[in-house]
């Protein structure tokens, strides 16, 4: 199905990033693994490939756009080519509105916003000139469609990149570039059962009776970004187990 592709995967070290990889791997995909976390990122990469993955490890910081640069071309220099981005590295930082600080703003701004957008760029550039065609995937949130508390920040910028899929349909469709992006609901992930409660409270606040596994995100991601999705673009998928479709607080 993935004839010859390669993807290129932002905060892929564990969790949602890192089940996208390994699935992609499993559809014959070439993957460059990126994390801020060096460790993390070369664990992930070992496991993919004893399950015969073919993956490398790009650690380093997706919201420098630098780096980003480097990364596309640490790619280029493995595997010949890139044809798939998907921006999944993203920072969330609590806090009150009243009391946000400017600095956490910016940080989040700049890599859940900026690093996406310049990874979507830098790759978007290449497809171009490989004249090969590709697909661009940005990490939403629910956040970016109802209400948080805590996270004004974080879902203002998850709803910005709902936007920027839009606005790069213009953009991009002449290069037979597609972009979408997936709005994931609450997820049992590392992070995400570190709190003891979080399971009980979405099981008994989502429709089908539980949050979200790596593997539903992963699934939905895979399909966007294959060719049964090539004239599918410009659009959001929202993987919640129904949430949003009555949005109950989990406060």
């Amino acid at each position: 199905m993935f004839n010859e592709q390669v993807a290129i995967i932002t905060g892929a070290g564990q969790g949602i990033g890192f089940e996208i990889a390994k699935q992609l791997t499993f559809q014959g995909v070439r993957v460059a693994l990126n994390d801020v976390d060096e460790r993390l990122a070369d664990e992930a990469v070992k496991t993919i490939k004893e399950s015969g993955g073919n993956c490398i490890a790009v650690p380093g910081d997706a919201a420098d756009v630098s780096f980003i640069k480097d990364m596309v071309q640490q790619t280029i220099s493995e595997f010949g080519k890139v044809t798939i981005a998907i921006a999944n590295a993203g920072i969330t930082l609590f806090n009150e509105f009243l009391e946000y600080e400017p600095e956490s703003l910016y940080k989040v701004m700049q890599l859940n916003l900026g690093g996406s957008f310049f990874l979507a760029q830098e790759v978007a550039k290449q497809i171009r000139a490989q004249n090969s065609g590709g697909s661009i995937l940005f990490m939403s949130s629910v956040t970016g469609h109802q209400a948080h508390k805590n996270l004004v920040a974080y879902g203002m910028t998850k709803a910005g990149l709902e936007m920027l899929a839009k606005g790069l349909v213009i953009e991009l469709s002449e290069y037979n570039i597609s972009v979408n992006a997936i709005a994931p609901g609450a997820t049992a992930t590392e992070r995400t059962l570190g709190d003891a409660s979080y399971t009980e409270t979405w099981s008994r606040i989502t429709p089908m009776g539980r949050p979200a596994t790596v593997e539903d995100i992963a699934h939905a991601a895979v399909f966007l970004v294959s060719p049964f999705s090539r004239h599918i673009t410009g659009q959001t998928l929202i993987v919640d187990g129904g949430w949003t479709s009555v949005s109950p607080s989990p406060y």
